[in-house]
């Protein structure tokens, strides 16, 4: 089994990032890849002139891998990469890449619906949207909670 997270601080190309996490599959069935894209409007439909994520490296990366391990163990999946931007992100511009492989589809997917849902709850990330109107912290919203709460909640 191989766990792959980055903490990214420049773009980065999704199709590069799955290209390479093809390369390195030994058979296996089944590969999902999730990629997700700086908005340029609020949740408000406000335009956002950028997207800033920011991090403290150590722990917002041991946190990535804590959530990438879980999921490792959670299904039968035998890869995984996870690649998450901090810093400065300008609309359009890709903001996470997450990959999973197993043998059959079904682990593929949940994997990385799983991973998704954590990373977008629980990795350690200060976010703010810089706009027009000035700078606005933001936080997961409760639908983002009950997403990751599926998983807690089916066990």
């Amino acid at each position: 089994m191989t766990v792959e997270v980055e903490l990214a601080g420049e773009p980065f190309a999704p199709a590069d990032l799955l290209a390479r996490f093809t390369a390195g599959l030994r058979g296996e069935g089944a590969v999902v890849s999730f990629s997700g894209h700086a908005r340029g409007t609020s949740k408000d439909g406000n335009g956002v002139d950028a997207l800033v994520l920011e991090s403290y490296r150590g722990m917002t990366l041991r946190s990535m891998q804590d959530i990438a391990a879980a999921a490792m163990d959670r299904f039968e999946v035998t890869r995984c990469l996870v690649v998450h931007r901090a810093g400065r992100i300008l609309p359009g511009e890709a903001i996470v890449f997450v990959a999973t492989a197993s043998a059959h589809r079904r682990a593929a997917f949940e994997a990385a619906d799983y991973l998704m849902d954590r990373l977008k709850t629980e990795a350690v990330f200060w976010k703010r949207e810089e706009s027009a109107d000035g700078d606005r912290w933001i936080e997961p919203t409760d639908a983002d909670h009950a997403d990751a709460r599926r998983w807690t909640d089916e066990r």
